[in-house]
């Protein structure tokens, strides 16, 4: 048994001296160390050898084994190390030659645009908040003045994730949070997608971005929602921009109303921007109503407020002149990097 091992080991040190490639090597040691290879087989004829000479004959086969690993990790480094120099004498790099330059990301007409609008409201003393955009039913409908079966809830269409779990139709659930756990005065703007059931088209998506404006404090007016719109459509779109303001219906604001700005392409004169009309709907507004106060807690006897909501990608479109919203969504480098 002891000449057999012994044989087996120069064998395979003799063969591993020879070997000059990776395949070669793995081949060796899948002939004397593999599940079929020379030493498994001597292994297997164990039992053939008297019990009190197992223990030696275990160690000449251990002793062979490791002189045969030994040498495979000894050849394998050589030959590695030698492909490596190889590739390195065959590849060639010019470190004279220009860099490639690295594509750095560019900002989307969205994001500059919500920068930009919440620059002006924190200038004005705002605070930004942000919400969950799956929300409870309760706080999407009910908090605002919308109950069920409410004919405000069809203009608001929006996918359930169950009968209380809903994804949010606006960012005003995140006004009703915030009355719910602080203590008037509240001066905040809630940027953030939003979700209704709409058919994908030029001026529509059934996910999109909106802005929603809330102010609390003892006295308010409407005149100081005329007074902080009016200033924002002046540092949004040029100082010499002007304000109407059109009786409308909210369920959660009253008195409400739709703000336009005059066109800031034509300056008013009529153009294709403004349909001819020299105004451009801009957003709703309106004084909080006095249910929407006491629902979250605040009493309307004390305090009041106003609110607004206004669409994101509606404020890109208009401030680029772009006429499809798709356009936005896209990710395409060639309009992105217009901006």
């Amino acid at each position: 048994m002891q000449e057999k091992l012994k044989k087996i080991r120069e064998e395979a040190l003799a063969r591993l001296e020879a070997a000059a490639s990776s395949d070669a090597i793995n081949e060796i040691r899948l002939a004397y160390l593999g599940k079929k290879g020379e030493l498994t087989e001597v292994l297997k004829g164990m039992r053939e050898v008297a019990p009190e000479d197992r223990p030696k004959v275990g160690g000449w086969v251990n002793d062979t084994r490791k002189a045969i690993e030994d040498k495979l990790a000894e050849v394998q480094a050589a030959v590695q190390e030698k492909a490596l120099e190889a590739r390195l004498e065959a590849e060639t790099i010019d470190v004279t030659m220009p860099a490639k330059t690295a594509q750095i990301g560019h900002r989307h007409p969205n994001t500059i645009a919500l920068e930009e609008l919440e620059r002006v409201f924190i200038g004005m003393g705002y605070e930004v908040v942000e919400g969950p955009e799956i929300e409870y039913d309760y706080y999407n409908f009910e908090a605002l003045n919308i109950p069920a079966n409410h004919p405000a809830k069809d203009e608001q269409d929006t996918f359930y994730v169950n009968k209380e779990i809903v994804l949010r139709t606006q960012t005003s659930p995140v006004q009703v949070r915030v009355m719910e756990k602080q203590k008037p005065p509240i001066r905040i703007i809630a940027p953030g997608r939003v979700f209704r059931s709409d058919e994908v088209d030029a001026t529509h998506s059934p996910s999109f971005h909106q802005i929603e404006g809330l102010v609390v404090d003892k006295g308010i007016t409407f005149a100081d929602l005329k007074g902080t719109l009016a200033q924002f459509a002046r540092e949004m779109f040029g100082q010499e921009t002007k304000v109407k303001f059109r009786p409308h219906h909210f369920p959660f604001t009253e008195p409400s109303a739709e703000m336009d700005v005059s066109c800031f392409k034509c300056g008013g004169k009529g153009c294709r921007m403004c349909k001819g009309s020299g105004w451009i709907e801009i957003l709703g507004c309106g004084m909080v109503h006095p249910k929407v106060l006491r629902m979250s807690g605040i009493d309307p006897e004390e305090y009041s407020g106003f609110a607004f909501g206004i669409g994101l990608e509606r404020i890109t479109l208009l401030k680029y002149e772009i006429d499809d919203m798709r356009l936005l969504y896209e990710n395409d480098d060639r309009f992105l990097k217009q901006f």
